[in-house]
């Protein structure tokens, strides 16, 4: 057994693990630990001092394949102050996931920083959630889940940690930590059980906005989960560290019938 979600095959080329095994499909890889490996390739890639990642989108554009794979990263748009950077991961012959980030330079703003997103009761004071046992595959077997009380289907807070390294034989950055658990959210408060009624309702894309960078182990979602009546749903997410809310997360849903 493996103690982290990828090796790293060298060149840009990885393997994932068990750990980073998706629920819909056991040959497939869960969405939130490769959103980490991506991001911890945009944040290698000509890093600079002073500046943070501040908008994370991903764009899945297919089953993500178990196995072997390779990251390519490029600026799209630089610039001394604001740029924008673009990973795709190529697997199977094709690419799986388009992902995107600002990067922006980071100003002394303490005069006027203000936050209007309360914060949520820390993991000491939530319980077991035995809900997210229902989901199979090993990237959901990887984390330690702690529910906040008033949970209810669609609508739910909860803490996340996993004790897995991003990669093998390297340290992880929190960001990198808390980014590969973030496509969780869209489990914690599901609005139908999974194949309980016969409905599934992955999400085709990520987009996270952080207004500063998180620290720790534990991710807490604040979660609000949402079904249209023509097929498309909307997961959404005030994400939060021990000291409060960092940012949001959407993830826009197809609902179907299994």
């Amino acid at each position: 057994m493996h103690d982290s979600f990828y090796r790293d095959l060298g060149d840009g080329r990885f393997a994932s693990t068990v750990h980073a095994q998706g629920a819909w499909n056991p040959r497939e890889q869960h969405m939130a630990p490769i959103s980490g490996l991506l991001t911890q390739c945009l944040l290698d890639h000509q890093p600079r001092a002073g500046m943070q990642l501040s908008r994370l989108s991903f764009d899945i554009l297919g089953m993500i394949p178990e196995g072997e794979f390779e990251i390519s990263t490029t600026v799209v748009r630089p610039g001394r102050t604001i740029e924008l950077l673009e990973a795709r991961m190529e697997a199977a012959g094709r690419t799986a996931i388009i992902a995107r980030a600002w990067r922006l330079s980071t100003q002394d703003t303490v005069d006027v920083a203000a936050i209007e997103d309360p914060r949520i009761p820390g993991p000491d004071e939530a319980g077991p959630h035995e809900g997210m046992t229902a989901w199979p595959g090993g990237f959901i077997r990887s984390l330690e889940v702690r529910v906040v009380p008033g949970h209810r289907p669609g609508r739910g807070q909860v803490w996340i940690r996993n004790p897995f390294a991003m990669l093998d034989g390297r340290r992880t950055p929190d960001v990198v930590r808390l980014v590969g658990m973030m496509d969780a959210a869209n489990g914690i408060a599901s609005r139908v059980a999974p194949g309980g009624e016969s409905w599934m309702f992955p999400n085709v894309d990520l987009q996270i906005h952080l207004h500063r960078e998180p620290a720790g182990e534990w991710l807490g979602l604040d979660t609000r989960v949402t079904f249209g009546a023509n097929g498309v749903g909307l997961t959404s997410s005030v994400v939060h560290d021990l000291a409060g809310p960092f940012g949001r997360l959407e993830q826009i849903l197809t609902i179907r019938k299994l």
